[in-house]
């Protein structure tokens, strides 16, 4: 079994984590069920309430007795959502995308006052040591090929940048891995374990329609595309980011003609709603990484965590260390 610092640190057996979308990408049986198995199981907490965070929080509790985290994204942040959040007591406490003057070390004092661990994602160098320098348990180093919101460096070099930069505070290595020679290869450039959005979109207990997970199935991992896009639909300006999603009928239509969406954004919200709810592939934005072309089966959420870390064992006591002459 492959075990690291991140194991210990979150009181986990595989070191496998499942990001914190919010929206409602995440429900409370996904987490539980990647913390069952083992992994670290994340509510995205964007778009809940403080009430609403509280139920989840009791309903990961009733399916599991494992750690499990849960998520904020810092720039939209409600007072009344982190305070339920810290009430709720989670093992750790999952932060990203604060406004560039925003105070984050007051985010991570309440949650280390919790008794929760605190990772923070970084797109860069600057922001892991902004992460590190408050006070974060760990940092999650994000690379631009995963789904949605991103920055602009490949995780092939961020990674051992931010390894370097944060060292000896461990570090998660998210974007473009969804099997088990992504942890492997993360392992080998000094992360201690990985973080995945995309692979658990293709489960079973995530909250897509059908065709959406089938749209991911589908993917060569050539069809998305980097846009403000789905962000000017949503009515919501993210600080820094752009949105890696699907490249369909929706983006097409929108690309190069933003200043309208922004004129329309009500109505064009309006029928993204309606598309999401109907399952339609073409005129919803669908948010999935570089990696969705890995992905060839919907499976159950346990699985995947068990399929990844079986591999990257294999990978790692077989193939490459018969390399080593």
């Amino acid at each position: 079994m492959i075990h690291t610092s991140i194991c210990d640190l979150l009181g986990i057996a595989h070191p496998i984590v499942l990001g914190g979308m919010g929206g409602g990408y995440t429900q409370s049986n996904m987490v539980a069920a990647v913390s069952n198995a083992g992994g670290l199981g994340t509510l995205g907490c964007h778009g809940r309430d403080g009430e609403q965070i509280t139920k989840d929080a009791a309903a990961i509790r009733s399916a599991t007795n494992q750690p499990f985290a849960l998520n904020f994204l810092l720039f939209a942040t409600e007072e009344d959502a982190f305070a339920a959040a810290i009430e709720a007591r989670p093992a750790v406490l999952s932060y990203a995308w604060p406004k560039g003057d925003q105070d984050i070390q007051p985010y991570i004092r309440r949650a280390h006052d919790a008794d929760a661990r605190v990772t923070y994602m970084a797109g860069s160098v600057a922001e892991a040591r902004r992460g590190a320098d408050a006070g974060a348990d760990i940092i999650v180093a994000q690379g631009s090929e995963g789904g949605g919101h991103v920055s602009w460096m490949a995780s092939l070099v961020l990674i051992p940048l931010i390894v370097d930069a944060v060292a000896p505070i461990p570090v998660l290595a998210a974007g473009g891995i969804a099997d088990g020679r992504g942890l492997a290869a993360a392992l080998a450039l000094g992360a201690d374990g990985v973080l995945l959005g995309t692979r658990f979109l293709a489960s079973d207990e995530a909250p897509l329609h059908d065709n959406f997970k089938q749209a991911i199935l589908a993917s060569d991992g050539h069809d998305t595309a980097l846009s403000e896009i789905p962000d000017l639909a949503a009515g919501t300006v993210w600080p820094g980011a752009m949105s890696r999603s699907g490249r369909n009928r929706f983006i097409e239509r929108w690309s190069g003609r933003e200043w309208e969406l922004r004129q329309n954004q009500a109505e064009v919200l309006a029928g993204v709603l309606a598309a999401r709810k109907a399952g339609d592939i073409d005129e919803a934005p669908l948010s999935y990484g570089q990696d969705a072309g890995l992905i060839d089966a919907i499976l159950p959420a346990g699985d995947i965590v068990r399929q990844i870390a079986r591999e990257a064992e294999k990978i790692l006591s077989e193939r490459l260390a018969g390399l080593v002459q």
